[in-house]
């Protein structure tokens, strides 16, 4: 069931994403090469409080910490840990939260230090990726045509866009209908309506989109050890078009 939300309520799931979006911003200066990811989760967890919100990751469906931090070959997932940072690593960071009973979520992908131009490329084209979906995010506009932009883009640069994982509404929980793939058919699917409000996340990979789960259970990685980013935005469809929640303003 599609729940749409009303003005008032996309106004404080804004509050929420705005909280995800200083946790970014803060991660975004403390990810440097000789930092453990294991810090980078207590850090966006120490910020998250003093906001008053609560890590919506940590303990949802068992996951053990408040962020998930995937490096070059994770794709989603990844639990923080003692493991250093490294010049030349890619870092996704993946985080939500739960303020005044609404979710927000949002997830980047940076540089460590100086990268590749490949992992450049790669990243810089994930990203186009989810600003193109966006673009599709208007009343009337078909689901699909949101997850065919993301595929076309990728594909067009020689990427391939993850099919295990998938983009989602998000409200009062964190995982609502729709499903939002990062792959389909234009002009099919559900008519996109004023009120929703999802997340797009394209997950994009260097090689092929094949994926594997590690011994943790959690973990995410592309099969053949290729580079993978990841982006995502929490979007409010309005009369005005699509409303970024998770921009940092």
């Amino acid at each position: 069931m599609i729940v749409l939300k009303s003005p008032e309520e996309i106004a404080v799931m804004r509050d929420a994403n705005q909280i995800v979006a200083e946790v970014h911003e803060e991660l975004r200066l403390r990810a440097v090469p000789g930092t453990t990811t294991r810090e980078l989760d207590q850090l966006a967890e120490r910020i998250a409080l003093k906001r008053k919100a609560e890590c919506a990751f940590k303990g949802y469906r068992g996951f053990p910490k408040s962020l998930c931090t995937s490096l070059n070959e994770v794709i989603v997932h990844g639990i923080p840990s003692d493991r250093t940072l490294k010049e030349g690593d890619i870092l996704s960071l993946d985080f939500g939260v739960v303020y005044k009973g609404f979710c927000g979520d949002a997830a980047i992908t940076i540089p460590i230090g100086e990268i590749s131009e490949k992992a450049k490329k790669l990243t810089k084209t994930t990203e186009e990726c989810l600003q193109k979906a966006i673009g599709q995010m208007y009343a009337g506009n078909r689901l699909a045509d949101v997850s065919a932009v993301i595929q076309q883009h990728a594909e067009a640069n020689g990427y391939s866009v993850v099919r295990d994982f998938v983009g989602h509404g998000i409200g009062r929980s964190l995982h609502e209908d729709p499903q939002v793939p990062n792959y389909g058919k234009p002009g099919t699917g559900i008519r996109l309506k004023k009120g929703m409000v999802l997340a797009i996340e394209p997950m994009v990979n260097e090689g092929d989109w094949a994926i594997r789960i590690m011994q943790d259970g959690w973990t995410a990685v592309t099969k053949d050890g290729s580079l993978s980013a990841h982006f995502e935005h929490s979007v409010a469809i309005t009369d005005n078009g699509p409303f970024v929640l998770s921009d940092l303003h």
